[in-house]
């Protein structure tokens, strides 16, 4: 009797199944599964961080594995905020940290534009009317998988939340986050050099 239940407890099924691992701060998941997953994407890599600095400092080579990814034929994508934005600025004075949002960005950009021109690497900026729903939630796509953080009030991102999602089916957490990102990107404004 009591087999049965401790089963049911312990297997995911439904949507949970698509829920591999959670983390109290974003910053508590190891390198080591960003690596992988960055690694591992060979169809689609969608970066909707609204800085997405951290990937220059906590994947080594990345520049090296991002060309490498666009020569072989992986759609890579920024989204980022808008460095000048008011969403920006105001985030700016809620977190009120000494590395700036717009300086995080900027970082970003610094790195991309490293890279030079490259087939497959695209990046825009979230509309203005959108910002405020891209700086409080990152989505993190590679190929079915995804990476997701909710920012929480005040917190920079590697204090908050991070889900581990793999798709499932249709409908589940991972389209419901990838559907939110793909929307952003869609009205978002390409970044002109």
């Amino acid at each position: 009797m009591l087999w049965p239940k401790v089963v049911q407890e312990r297997v995911k099924t439904g949507n949970d199944r698509e829920l591999v691992h959670s983390y109290p701060y974003r910053s508590a998941c190891p390198s080591t599964v960003w690596a992988e997953l960055v690694e591992s994407a060979s169809g689609e890599m969608f970066l909707a961080g609204y800085t997405n600095y951290f990937f220059w400092t906590q994947i080594p080579h990345f520049a090296d594995t991002i060309r490498r990814k666009a020569e072989s034929g992986c759609r890579v994508r920024f989204l980022l905020g808008d460095p000048n934005g008011e969403v920006t600025r105001q985030r700016e004075e809620i977190e009120d940290v000494a590395l700036s949002v717009s300086t995080r960005i900027r970082i970003t950009l610094e790195h991309l534009d490293r890279l030079g021109s490259l087939a497959n690497v695209e990046t825009r900026f979230s509309a203005p009317l959108d910002a405020i729903n891209h700086v409080s939630l990152s989505v993190f796509r590679f190929d079915s998988e995804a990476l997701v953080t909710p920012h929480l009030a005040r917190l920079v991102g590697h204090d908050s939340p991070l889900l581990h999602l793999r798709k499932h089916g249709d409908g589940g957490m991972f389209d419901r986050f990838t559907e939110h990102s793909e929307e952003l990107w869609e009205r978002a404004e390409p970044r002109t050099t």
